[in-house]
């Protein structure tokens, strides 16, 4: 039996990387749709946390990117995720 097409979990944990992670955040937070799309389609989850359970949405909505933000939800992230402190994306967006 050879192996199997598309993406093994040693390829999903290899690609969502604390570093890709980073990138991931670090692309919602500055507006650059071309990085957040291009680690999407490497694989890296749009509901990624960092180490202080912040996700790209709330970076995006802290800085009011409407367009990563439209992107975001369009790909089923999860609007009401929390991070440490209990707070959504919508509480960083006010």
């Amino acid at each position: 039996m050879g192996p199997k097409e598309g993406n093994t979990v040693e390829q999903i944990l290899r690609e969502t990387t604390p570093e890709n992670v980073e990138a991931l955040l670090e692309a919602a937070r500055y507006d650059d749709m071309e990085d957040v799309v291009s680690l999407a389609s490497a694989g890296v989850s749009l509901d990624s946390k960092d180490s202080q359970g912040r996700t790209a949405l709330h970076m995006a909505a802290a800085n009011g990117h409407l367009g990563i933000l439209e992107y975001l939800i369009s790909g089923g992230v999860d609007v009401s995720a929390s991070n440490m402190e209990k707070n959504t994306p919508l509480h960083w967006a006010c």
